[in-house]
């Protein structure tokens, strides 16, 4: 198939080198500010991901290709609005999102932002929704790059769209399984970064095990209960792109968001580690989204509640902490 990979960050250089590997027809877009011309000529992004090349056949470019099949949305979620917006696709071209984050001014998820920005530039003259399909799961830039087994999610509510995905991106080190259920799908993709900021700071402030376990444990319980309230099934919270993605982002070396937990943990404040690095901890930012979907769902999320504190209110990490634990008793499944 035709495809291009909109975003040269480290998922975008994973994913152009896998389609391509996959004998698909590959063209990676990036920003002059992220030097197209050095990865034109060495092929390899050190910074990001180092010792991953990307194969000969991938066409480095600055021109988005509104005739492709399938068009591969890797850009941080707050420029995905932008990036949609700027570049209008054919009707019928599959998007495939795999930015994994809640928009702050709207809280939309990242296939709303696509359809809403889908219709402005359409003007009303195709009805009906496009092809949109969510790609979500445990799975680390780092070692999709590289070649490691890994399984991931193509939810989409187009049955065809999904199985097009599935197959595209198909191979003997990354299996893809299908699901109609994309509201679970990219809220389990979302909110599992706020909670793995909550796993950093148990890292960091030395916590143990059981901490860590008991944390994992009840945030994928507050995050089924937000997606239920927002309409999705609760048994894909059990799934890849929820249960598998917050185990790997909790407990990972790779894991932003866990390194985000640690530093802040450790006396570190938020500007300093976000001023000084290129890579994008998306839970940050879906931390405020999670906090007022929270609100405005009306469900209880106290892990949330308590990184939304410590991020942007100045908030004591092991206050928040004695905070999880003194909350009035209850059942494990009220």
């Amino acid at each position: 198939m035709r495809i291009q990979v909109i975003g040269a960050g480290g998922w975008g250089l994973a994913l152009a080198r896998h389609l391509a590997v996959n004998g698909h027809e590959v063209s990676l877009w990036c920003r002059e500010e992220d030097g197209p011309d050095a990865l034109r000529a060495t092929r390899e992004n050190p910074a990001l991901l180092p010792g991953v090349l990307l194969p000969p056949s991938v066409e480095v470019t600055g021109e988005v290709d509104r005739n492709v099949e399938i068009v591969v949305l890797a850009v941080p979620s707050h420029a995905m609005r932008a990036v949609a917006a700027r570049y209008p696709l054919p009707h019928n071209t599959i998007r495939v999102s795999v930015a994994k984050g809640i928009e702050n001014e709207t809280l939309l998820r990242m296939s709303e932002v696509i359809t809403v920005c889908q219709a402005a530039t359409n003007c009303g003259l195709v009805s009906g929704p496009c092809p949109i399909v969510a790609l979500s799961g445990p799975s680390h830039a780092e070692e999709v790059g590289r070649g490691l087994p890994a399984s991931i999610v193509a939810a989409s509510a187009d049955e065809d769209a999904a199985a097009v995905v599935r197959d595209a991106f198909m191979s003997s080190t990354l299996r893809v399984y299908t699901c109609p259920d994309i509201i679970g799908v990219e809220l389990g993709g979302s909110l599992k970064n706020v909670v793995a900021i909550a796993a950093g700071v148990c890292d960091g402030l030395g916590l143990g095990d059981n901490a860590k376990a008991a944390l994992v444990t009840r945030g994928l319980a507050e995050m089924a209960r937000l997606g239920v309230a927002m309409g999705a099934d609760p048994l894909t919270f059990a799934g890849l792109s929820g249960l598998g993605d917050l185990v790997v982002t909790c407990m990972s070396r790779h894991s932003r968001n866990r390194a985000v937990g640690e530093r802040i943990a450790r006396g570190e404040q938020l500007d300093q580690i976000t001023g000084g690095s290129k890579m994008v901890a998306e839970g940050i930012r879906t931390s405020r989204s999670a906090h007022e979907l929270a609100l405005r769902h009306e469900v209880d999320m106290p892990i949330t509640h308590e990184v939304f504190r410590v991020l942007f209110e100045g908030a004591d990490p092991r206050a928040a902490v004695t905070a999880l634990m003194t909350r009035q008793a209850k059942a494990e499944q009220g």
